[in-house]
């Protein structure tokens, strides 16, 4: 049962990578995971807005754990006389964390253009210092330059680019030591713990202590990836990143289990119940709290109004919405916990 298979794992998070999800932007990526959920063999349904739905099977009480597969990304302001285009962040990225990234840029007609996030001026060699030293602004001095021959805002009009364009940023994975590497992390690596959780499901022919549904949500990034939950649902799980930072305890190679978030504290019976589990199963794990700055689609089943208990867990990620690093024991500490909380 504490089989993780790492290959399939790591696999599964590059096959989520290799679409492209800003938040809004949920069709191929959507196809994909119902792709994914069909090899391994369970029903699922798509939600109106996006989502994916698949039934784990089980009887009574039912639970949703979720892991949501939107990317934070940009989208196009308005085109600039010389043909670059001024961005806005989709979710909470920052200039600093994607300048000098390289970019897809779709259009609404089916294009897709590569370019450059910048800074203005783009080279210190013939830069002030005052304006050496900013951290750069989406509204001032960032924009994307296009790998094409533009020149002016009407050559880029004439690519068929406009204003709500969507904008991904390369991931760039990479696995050295243990260590995965790569943008969006958070939260596709969580999703392919969840995958990878059914799939030794499936293979083991484990039995469910209860009705488990996973849910894989699109609009965490921006509040309100799970504001519908299915009918007579009690309890909601969501597994995402566990941010590494100066005072907190989550580590790359431990799971944490989070007891408060910048919203408010979580379920504190569910929350025990996965610390019973974790130390019955002697999986590596850490409490932890995370503030100013972070929340869960788990907060958002609770502010939708649904009566549930919600709870949090994930391993620990260093550069959260930047080039985001994780290890590959943190990931199995997380399935072993989330395996081992729905099994009998």
């Amino acid at each position: 049962m504490n089989n993780f298979d790492e290959r399939y794992c790591v696999e599964t998070f590059r096959r989520l990578l290799d679409v492209d999800s800003t938040t809004g932007q949920y069709v191929q990526i959507q196809k994909t995971v119902s792709e994914i959920v069909e090899e391994l063999g369970y029903p699922y349904e798509l939600t109106h807005k996006g989502g994916v739905i698949a039934d784990l099977g089980g009887e009574g009480d039912p639970l949703v754990i979720t892991a949501h597969l939107d990317d934070i990304g940009l989208m196009v302001r308005h085109i600039n006389a010389d043909g670059t285009l001024n961005v806005c962040p989709v979710g909470g990225l920052y200039p600093f964390y994607c300048v000098t990234e390289n970019v897809r840029v779709y259009t609404r007609d089916g294009q897709v253009y590569t370019g450059t996030v910048n800074r203005i001026p783009n080279s210190i060699h013939v830069t002030e210092e005052e304006l050496r030293n900013e951290l750069g602004d989406f509204r001032k001095n960032v924009c994307v330059t296009l790998d094409n021959d533009v020149k002016c805002a009407k050559d880029t009009e004439a690519l068929g680019i406009e204003t709500g364009d969507f904008i991904a940023l390369e991931p760039r994975f990479t696995e050295v030591n243990g260590y995965l590497k790569s943008r969006f992390i958070d939260d596709k690596a969580c999703a392919a713990v969840l995958l990878s959780v059914m799939r030794a499901l499936k293979q083991n022919g484990l039995k469910l202590k209860r009705k488990v549904y996973a849910y894989f949500a699109m609009y965490e990034e921006i509040g309100h990836g799970t504001t519908y939950l299915p009918e007579g649902v009690k309890d909601i799980l969501a597994i995402d990143i566990a941010p590494i930072g100066p005072d907190q305890n989550s580590d790359e190679r431990k799971v944490s289990i989070f007891a408060k978030d910048s919203r408010f504290p979580y379920h504190d019976v569910m929350t025990s119940e996965l610390r019973s589990c974790a130390k019955d199963h002697k999986i590596d794990y850490v409490m932890d709290i995370f503030t100013p700055h972070y929340g869960t689609d788990a907060d958002g089943a609770v502010l939708a109004g649904y009566d549930v208990r919600h709870a949090a867990i994930g391993p620990g990620t260093a550069n959260s919405h930047g080039y985001e690093r994780t290890h590959i024991k943190g990931l199995k500490n997380t399935y072993l916990l989330t395996l081992n909380y729905i099994t009998e």
